[in-house]
């Protein structure tokens, strides 16, 4: 087993790195609830000693300070438990959607060679297919597997390093030193929806970092409470993961967002103060629940990332949730989590912007030539900080382009005010190139949103034998929407929008297809419309 590459980007006045706060806490209370998993509460004592066990078990099978231990397990005491133990022992966390196909599986495990696996019962039968595709390949890969339930659950795995969880964590805590800052504490793999998925190289001070100004921004306590219904092996909940784990907080876990108002009971009955979603998770609450008849008095913040809330959905939310402050947040996987947020104070005057860079970042807006856009002009979003990923994992290329003199590239164009303010227009891959026009998709997203009856919306350019590519929209109806949604949405961009920016197409859906991290597979949206092959005239009505 071979370390993995030390990270050279450690800031020069680190924070307290995560293990350590979390260390601290269980010391100086022990008693104090760390997690609550299906009616059954962690408290911090038991959570570092499982942490504690679980990393010497690591040191005695050889784990080596970088070398990489699989995650596949839903949100659970026992993931969190298992992520503490892989950093305590040095090793990286690679944490993989429960829900990934044998064939994702296979590519993750390929690429980055783990030495363990710790599994869930309902994916053993897709990891043994995983590797059953390696050794036919002639890439066979010895490592240990650590199975959570029922000793009959592992009978679709073969070889002789199968073992239960609780023998796993059944040993004396670790004797090994705390890794440095510098070394590799996780890597997360990208959605992948513009090509493989790409594996991000995470230090512990690119956590330690991104997680104080997180906590400085939300003024995190050991007081605070958060409902989580994010998986963890998305960089957002693992965002949650780790500040309320370094403020001595508690991570109340919802068993999934299918029951929605299920997870309001939850969210009443352990009196959270946090509640963290996604814009599909807001529009749903708002839509499909009964959240606007039930008061929530212990819940003071909601945040919200992973894509633009719409307006409409951001005075929703505060009409019915008057007392909770909403911060609208931006970030990457690349840089931990976070970037920027648009605090509650500015979110009228503001309205539509990503806001500012959160604390130890810097935000600039760049041309193409590497120099700042003057304000109103559109430009690069460029990154840097000490959040900031070290690069791709195996891949020297990707981190050639994506990580600059200036900074991490993100990909998505924006414009600044004269105070800082960032107003993102799109992705630079999402442009949709209409004749000699560049349209963004997320400025036609925000008009089609205001029509009544609209849940949400996606835009995406289709081939046009004229225009190059022009713009098709695809929108989830209300429950309340009329039956003339469609055509509604047409007269309203015709008003709204110039003649260049109306989608000339408007498809009713069901749903969007999205990635694991909730965003829109608009790569997917344009195949299904080309396979339907959409009319090039009047919309779809």
């Amino acid at each position: 087993m071979s370390a993995g590459p030390e990270i050279l980007n450690a800031p020069r006045t680190a924070p307290p790195l995560l293990w350590e706060q979390f260390a601290q806490h269980a010391e100086a209370s022990p008693e104090r609830t760390a997690v609550h998993d299906r009616g059954v509460d962690v408290s911090y004592g038991e959570l570092h000693a499982r942490a504690e066990r679980f990393a010497a078990w690591l040191e005695s099978i050889g784990c080596l300070p970088g070398d990489r231990v699989v995650l596949l397990l839903p949100n659970s005491a026992t993931y969190v438990a298992a992520w503490l133990g892989i950093l305590r022992a040095g090793a990286a966390v690679v944490a993989v959607n429960p829900d990934s196909t044998a064939e994702e599986i296979a590519f993750v495990i390929r690429d980055c060679r783990p030495v363990a696996a710790v599994l869930d019962p309902k994916g053993m039968g897709r990891f043994a297919d995983a590797l059953h595709t390696l050794n036919q390949l002639g890439e066979p890969l010895p490592l240990y597997l650590v199975y959570t339930g029922a000793a009959s659950a592992a009978s679709d795995l073969s070889g002789g390093r199968i073992l239960p969880w609780d023998f796993a964590t059944s040993d004396a805590p670790a004797a090994g030193p705390l890794p440095a800052g510098n070394s590799l504490a996780q890597i997360i793999y990208t959605s992948g929806t513009t090509g493989p998925p790409k594996g991000v190289m995470l230090s512990h001070a690119n956590i330690a970092a991104n997680c104080a100004a997180i906590l400085s921004y939300l003024s995190l306590t050991e007081h605070d409470s958060v409902l989580v219904v994010l998986p963890f092996y998305y960089s957002y909940g693992n965002s949650l993961l780790f500040t309320h784990l370094a403020c001595g907080g508690r991570l109340v876990l919802a068993p999934d967002f299918v029951f929605l108002n299920r997870v309001l009971d939850l969210l009443q009955k352990q009196e959270v103060t946090g509640f963290a979603g996604v814009p599909s998770s807001y529009a749903l609450l708002l839509q499909r629940s009964d959240l606007k008849s039930r008061t929530f008095p212990s819940l003071r913040y909601l945040t919200c990332a992973g894509g633009s809330l719409p307006r409409a959905h951001v005075n929703a939310v505060r009409e019915t949730l008057p007392k909770a402050e909403l911060f609208l947040m931006y970030g990457q996987t690349e840089a931990t989590a976070r970037l920027s947020t648009l605090l509650p104070e500015d979110l009228d005057r503001k309205a539509g912007s990503i806001g500012r860079g959160i604390d130890g970042v810097t935000l600039q807006v760049l041309d193409d030539a590497g120099v700042s856009v003057p304000p109103g002009e559109v430009g690069e979003i460029v990154a840097s900080g000490d959040n900031v990923m070290a690069g791709y994992w195996n891949d020297p290329a990707g981190t050639q382009r994506t990580l600059g003199p200036q900074g991490l590239h993100t990909g998505d164009l924006a414009t600044i005010d004269d105070e800082g303010f960032i107003f993102i227009v799109g992705r630079s891959n999402d442009l949709i190139k209409s004749g000699a026009f560049r349209v963004h998709p997320l400025e036609i997203e925000a008009s089609i949103i205001e029509v009544a009856g609209v849940a949400e919306a996606a835009v995406v350019g289709m081939d046009d034998p004229v225009w190059g590519e022009r713009p098709v929209a695809f929108v989830v109806p209300a429950a309340d929407a009329p039956a003339d949604l469609a055509a509604r949405v047409m007269t309203h961009c015709r008003v709204r929008l110039a003649r260049h920016k109306q989608p000339r197409e408007v498809e009713i859906v069901d749903c969007l297809p999205r990635t694991a991290s909730g965003k829109v597979r608009r790569s997917q949206l344009k195949s299904n419309a080309a396979e339907h092959q959409l009319p090039q005239g009047p919309a779809n009505a």
